[in-house]
């Protein structure tokens, strides 16, 4: 069961998820990253690294973010992996 990225990472963008991955299924656009479903092994090293607590595990999303879970198979299929931790985009969420 893969671990879908949802909307709290929207224009917050944290990445100490990606540092922690073992096979790089992360990918960024402009405002968030997203896990590429088919790379990732489910095993959960990124969920306790996200200050904002935007990643879940599929069957975990809120339903109000259901919706990410397409939108992170559809969106990491076009976007660059990234592998290293960058800059953040806002403040941090708690």
């Amino acid at each position: 069961m893969p671990h879908i990225v949802t909307e709290p990472c929207i224009k917050c963008k944290y990445t100490d998820c990606v540092t922690v991955c073992p096979v790089d299924c992360f990918h960024e656009d402009k405002e968030m990253l997203v896990i590429d479903p088919e790379v990732c092994i489910d095993c959960g090293a990124c969920i306790p690294e996200c200050p904002v607590q935007a990643i879940y595990t599929e069957e975990d999303v809120p339903e109000k973010w259901k919706s990410y879970t397409a939108l992170n198979k559809d969106k990491s299929k076009e976007l660059p992996v990234i592998t290293e931790k960058k800059t953040p985009l806002g403040p941090e969420k708690k």
